[in-house]
């Protein structure tokens, strides 16, 4: 009855979890708000200058500042924007879904200092003349849109026109300025021009003692619902300067959505798929606690209020191979101790046990990145990261404690006691348990290979493909995308296909002339050009503007000022060497400082790797080219802690080490070991990675290459260069202090226990 009652509460739990996620997964998906690059938009990073004689920017100002900018984006309509002060002086936002950015730019950036001066640019009102709240949008008695304003005085307004009344036919116009720059503007030179800047200039002929104004316009319903909107929102107390800006089209984000969407399905079932196939009951289990991972982080992104971008996506996929990697680990451990002979019930016990520190290692490691990688990032970036730890904490929660519990309740029933077929092992690799075997004497399809007997040849054959990455570094050095070397970015899409020769000469029609146009896309239909200068806003309007009349969409227009690009490339840096130190502690810490060093040159191997294939194919550099980087040495010091996790434990088998061939012996045997549990977790990883490459998003084409080039790095390093490594400074170590006593040092080391309260 008991075994009867664990099975059926197996079916219960997974009953339960399919309800919960059928019936509220659908709803979580749909409350979760999309980033710029999944339904359009527009996020600008602004630099706050005082104003002429202003006050120096303090913390206050900014804040009064973010204030009327928000009641500016009320009058849009814009739903759940983002606006947030960075730094001493900078105030970043971002807008989703907003339909016309030309607009939304405009009513941001403009200081809505309204002012009413004579012919002669002398100033007679401005904006503290008018009523709090006291613009409104409506029609005069012709029909036509105009904007009316509340007077504080209305007698001095009387005045103003008594005096302008009298002036010579010509000269007797009241001209409404918005935001009047002195000494540039002027309305002698400005009423020659077809479409001159200030907003109206009419004429007087009587005095008005009125308490309202009325402003008429060659306007639009929109226009003057928006031009009272931030007059009433009131004029920024300071000038902002855009210093870096980046744009999406609707069209082009509704379209990443639904491919990179599309890539992780296939992505996602392929993982499933393999652990179904290779793991029999086990990948059942898998199956299960995957999909409860997936619900777990959409819930929990949903609930801290994220923003899911592109990369995120990207993030939750990744997450998905780091939850199988857990689940491998556990399943191949198990496997190994059913394979000595023992029942599948101390098998399940010994594995859970064993594997719970390489699992460990391995997440407190990634986590270590995706934390450096969150505090350096930005914008997408942060959100990549933000969903980078959620997926390792749930990744924890569901690989570790959600499938021990679910594949506990079939193995403590006693099902399974002789169904070890289940487990995917053949019967002749099971031994008896008579033969009183020890994990270290199971055969793998690895034994014939020396991997520390060829040690100097894998060194070798790093070292050449180093000097080879340097001497192609050299001559084509990196292709730094915007990010790091400044200036303007504008992709141009098109219902066909486009070439390059099509798309110069319509960047030069439109007079935006570039010789740096490169063609891309499923069907050779977006544009990308490159630019040195970083665009202005009036730059950035009109070409949108002549992309919709050639090609019918809007581009998608990013800026980077050399100012933010020196910044990010210090942040770039910044993050990679404290990962790197973070992980050199934690691994030294955790294991010894030799492993801990090993550990972090086979990242800087695998990180040079990467650069040399981006300036081989001429890829482009830029900051998620460093979330990619950053994420590969997660995944490689993954790899890397669970062979040392497994060297470790082999040695805990031997009470001294006296000989160099016995420190050999146990790098083989642990490398051997783990091989098949490395090769698996990889494949799972590039499954999710190709589906990436080939149905993904264009603008996440370059970021899914680095993590294709750094897993197949990080495995070879972890393989043949960590291992190696160590055994080469452990060595040293035994040639000067002779007998290493194992024992003893385990003793000196003591970490505590391993093992999770189940």
């Amino acid at each position: 009855m008991k075994a009867r009652g664990r099975i059926l509460a197996f079916f219960l739990l997974v009953i339960a979890l399919i309800g919960m996620i059928g019936t509220t997964s659908l709803p979580i998906a749909k409350d979760i708000k999309l980033g710029l690059d999944l339904q359009g938009g527009f996020e600008v990073l602004y630099e706050v200058k005082s104003l002429n004689d202003g006050p120096e920017i303090t913390n206050e100002i900014l804040s009064d500042t973010t204030d009327a900018l928000t009641n500016r984006i009320n009058v849009l309509g814009v739903s759940e924007p983002v606006i947030q002060i960075e730094g001493d002086d900078r105030i970043r936002v971002q807008l989703a879904g907003i339909e016309n950015q030309s607009e939304a730019r405009e009513l941001l950036s403009t200081e809505a200092n309204l002012t009413f001066r004579d012919s002669d640019d002398n100033l007679l009102m401005d904006g503290s003349d008018l009523k709090e709240g006291g613009a409104t949008g409506t029609f005069n008695e012709n029909g036509a849109p105009i904007v009316s304003l509340e007077l504080n005085d209305p007698a001095k307004f009387a005045d103003i026109t008594s005096e302008i009344m009298q002036r010579p036919l010509g000269d007797n116009v009241l001209v409404i300025w918005m935001d009047f720059e002195e000494g540039v503007d002027s309305y002698q030179e400005e009423r020659l021009k077809a479409d001159p800047k200030f907003v109206s200039a009419p004429s007087v002929t009587q005095r008005i003692n009125s308490s309202s104004v009325q402003i008429t316009g060659s306007f639009t319903v929109e226009e003057t619902q928006n031009f009272a909107g931030i007059l009433n929102a009131g004029a920024l107390p300071v000038e902002l300067v855009e210093i870096y800006s980046t744009s999406v089209g609707a069209q082009f984000g509704e379209e990443a959505l639904d491919k990179t969407t599309f890539a992780a399905a296939i992505g996602i079932g392929l993982v499933l798929l393999f652990m179904l196939i290779f793991y029999r009951f086990p990948g059942i289990v898998a199956v299960v606690t995957l999909s409860t991972y997936v619900y777990l982080i959409l819930l929990i992104f949903n609930w801290i209020g994220g923003v899911l971008t592109l990369p995120g996506i990207a993030a939750i996929m990744l997450g998905v191979g780091m939850a199988v990697d857990a689940n491998i680990i556990t399943y191949e451990r198990i496997r190994e101790e059913i394979r000595t002979g023992k029942s599948v019930k101390e098998s399940f016990q010994i594995g859970a046990r064993s594997s719970f520190s390489a699992i460990i290692d391995a997440n407190v490691t990634t986590l270590l990145a995706a934390i450096v990688l969150f505090y350096f990032g930005t914008s997408s970036v942060k959100g990549f990261a933000t969903l980078l730890i959620i997926s390792i904490l749930a990744s924890f929660a569901t690989a570790v404690w959600g499938s021990r519990l679910l594949l506990g309740l079939w193995v403590h029933s006693g099902f399974l006691d002789n169904k070890k077929g289940w487990f995917g092992l053949k019967a002749d690799k099971i031994h008896d348990v008579k033969e009183e075997k020890l994990i270290t004497d199971l055969s793998t399809p690895f034994d014939r290979f020396d991997f520390a007997g060829n040690r100097n040849k894998f060194f070798t054959a790093s070292l050449v493909l180093i000097a080879a990455g340097a001497i192609i570094i050299g001559i084509f050095q990196l292709n730094l995308g915007i990010d790091f070397a400044g200036g303007t970015r504008v992709e141009v899409t098109s219902d066909s296909s486009l070439t390059q020769q099509e798309v110069e000469e319509f960047l030069g029609e439109a007079g935006f002339p570039s010789e740096n146009v490169v063609i891309s896309g499923d069907t050779s239909n977006i544009g990308v050009a490159r630019y040195t200068d970083d665009f202005t806003q009036t730059e950035i309007e009109e070409l949108k503007q002549a992309a919709i009349d050639t090609y019918g969409q809007e581009p998608n227009v990013s800026t980077v000022s050399n100012q933010v690009a020196i910044e990010l490339i210090q942040n770039a840096l910044y993050a990679l060497g404290i990962a790197a130190i973070g992980i050199i502690i934690y691994v030294a810490f955790r294991f010894e400082w030799r492993m801990g060093v090993a550990s972090v040159v086979a990242l800087i191997h695998d990180t040079f790797f990467i650069i040399a294939v981006f300036s081989l194919l001429r890829l482009e550099v830029d900051i998620t080219f460093i979330a990619a980087v950053l994420t590969i040495v997660g995944y490689s010091i993954n790899d890397t802690i669970v062979t040392f996790d497994r060297i470790r434990e082999n040695m805990k088998t031997m009470k001294k080490i006296e000989t160099v061939d016995q420190l050999e012996n146990v790098v083989n045997v642990s490398l051997r070991q783990t091989l098949i549990r490395s090769v698996n977790t990889v494949l799972t990883v590039v499954l999710v990675v190709v589906a990436l490459l080939i149905f993904g998003a264009p603008s996440i084409t370059n970021f899914s290459i680095a993590l294709l080039i750094g897993l197949i790095a990080g495995t070879y390093s972890s393989i043949f260069i960590a291992a190696q490594l160590w055994l080469v400074l452990k060595k040293k170590e035994l040639n000067k202090k002779g007998p290493i006593d194992i024992e003893k040092q385990e003793q000196e080391s003591k970490w505590g226990s391993d093992e999770p309260v189940v």
